[in-house]
């Protein structure tokens, strides 16, 4: 028995010197993923109030713009949103530009867009730009049921969104060249039907919830992107 024991001896040695060296192994495994974690959330964090301080100041810089050229529209200084009423743009019912429609617009773009794209700084951040069609929920005419008033209000709120996209396109003005390319890459259209319409002390408010929004969208850096930003330069020539 007393040999048995001492030949048993050092396979246990070996078994504890190898789980030992496991142990320390994962350790130090685990520090590494808590220091990687806490480095990416605290920079995506930073990153994320950078995007925020970005699009607050675009805010303000547009109010600042419209107001300076007594351009009239609704605007969210926090996002950049931009309301215009259908009012402003078309005839009851129909998606052609009236030419009211075309005079404001001719007013409003090239200090809309020469804002957000004459100035490289602000230019980088923008990932969108959406141009976003809205009716109320009224019943449309020859709708007969829920779902076709829905449809037929679709049609129409997509069809005023691509109605502006498409002046947005060709209409010219000092500076656009410059931007013309990457503002149609980052162009589109949406139809929202009667789906968000504007509530006003419990009540929907027909006249503004027929609208046509301009809505930025900025890159959205994520943590994949920090680590990127960060990553060491390549010794590789």
């Amino acid at each position: 028995m007393l040999a048995r024991t001492r030949q048993q001896a050092p396979i246990q040695e070996d078994e504890n010197v190898f789980w030992v060296t496991m142990s320390d192994l994962l350790l130090g495994l685990f520090i590494t993923f808590v220091v990687l974690f806490v480095f990416a959330i605290t920079g995506f964090t930073q990153n994320k109030i950078k995007q925020q301080e970005i699009q607050y100041e675009v805010g303000k810089k547009l109010a600042s713009e419209f107001k300076k050229n007594h351009i009239n529209v609704e605007i969210d200084k926090v996002t950049g949103k931009i309301k215009i009423s259908d009012l402003e743009l078309f005839e009851l019912n129909k998606y052609e530009l009236s030419p009211r429609g075309k005079k404001f617009l001719n007013k409003f773009l090239p200090i809309y867009l020469n804002t957000l794209f004459a100035n490289k700084d602000i230019k980088k951040h923008i990932a969108q730009i959406i141009i976003e069609g809205h009716t109320d929920s009224h019943t449309f005419i020859g709708a007969h049921s829920f779902q076709e008033n829905y449809v037929k209000n679709m049609d129409l709120s997509l069809k005023r969104a691509g109605s502006v996209a498409s002046y947005i396109v060709f209409i010219n003005f000092p500076k656009k060249n410059s931007y013309e390319n990457n503002l149609i890459q980052l162009m589109s259209v949406n139809g929202k039907s009667f789906t968000e319409p504007i509530i006003v002390k419990g009540k929907e408010d027909y006249r503004k919830s027929r609208r046509v929004e301009l809505k930025i969208m900025f890159k959205d850096y994520g943590i994949m992107d920090l680590l990127q930003k960060n990553k060491p330069p390549s010794n590789n020539k």
